[in-house]
């Protein structure tokens, strides 16, 4: 039975909550222990949680706060008695909207904060309990807006620093799949699609659960041979939609 533990669960309308009901919808003999964390329980969360016969736990965990990943840490150390985590999906994220231009951008230093240093501070806290795991997996929700490679199909998006932070969280995703590769790590970062959901909007391409369902098949499959590795979903139908985004599967460029 796999473990793994899910960033950013709170909202209604998110990829978390997505993910964490997919996952518990499989064989308990194929997914185990499910964490989901968030600063706080939402009535949305909770009711997936209540909902799950025990396979959903919830553990608070604001990733901004070196104090609450430790903790987080130790209690889902407890949780899973001390076999080990095997997935860590780092989802936990805050938008950024500049229609003004990038010369007026003023939220920069926070996004970057959320983004790259709270994603940083739950993968260190969680690297011991990882170690003890049986897949060593982590997983940082990215976005193809942060790629170099296709920076300029994105550039009209006033993202800007949405844009900036999903950069840096790519080289972040890089540096520790470098770091702990000898280890047997499987670190990898997946573009989970533009969504319908509270941060994506109404307008996006694809409702949450295909999001969700695309992002675990690549979560699934990937092995350590796959690791430092930057992918895109695979949605049918969308592999060579016409608009902004496609969906094919294929390896993101930097």
């Amino acid at each position: 039975m796999t473990t793994y533990l899910i960033t950013g669960c709170s909202r209604g309308r998110g990829l978390g909550l997505a993910m964490l009901k997919h996952l518990s919808s499989k064989p308990s003999e194929q997914v185990g222990t499910i964490i989901a964390t968030a600063r706080q329980q939402t009535p949305a969360l909770k009711k997936v949680v209540d909902g799950s016969a025990g396979r959903i736990v919830f553990v608070a965990l604001d990733i901004t706060d070196v104090t609450s990943t430790k903790k987080a840490a130790a209690e889902a150390e407890h949780i899973l008695h001390g076999k080990g985590l095997d997935v860590l999906v780092n989802n936990a994220a805050i938008h950024s909207y500049s229609p003004n231009g990038i010369q007026e951008m003023d939220d920069l230093d926070n996004v970057l904060h959320v983004n790259i240093g709270g994603t940083h501070n739950v993968t260190r806290a969680f690297i011991p309990l990882l170690e003890k795991g049986k897949q060593k997996k982590i997983i940082n929700i990215s976005s193809t807006v942060g790629s170099f490679g296709m920076a300029e199909r994105y550039a009209p998006l006033p993202y800007h620093g949405y844009k900036i932070s999903k950069t840096g969280l790519n080289m972040l995703t890089y540096q520790y799949a470098h770091s702990f590769a000898e280890k047997g790590f499987t670190v990898v970062a997946i573009s989970p699609g533009w969504l319908k959901t509270d941060l994506g909007g109404s307008i996006a391409d694809l409702p949450p659960e295909t999001g969700a369902e695309a992002t675990l098949n690549i979560v699934f499959r990937v092995q350590k041979e796959d690791n430092g590795k930057f992918y895109n979903i695979h949605v049918p139908g969308w592999e060579n939609h016409e608009g902004i985004n496609a969906y094919a599967g294929e390896i993101v460029p930097w």
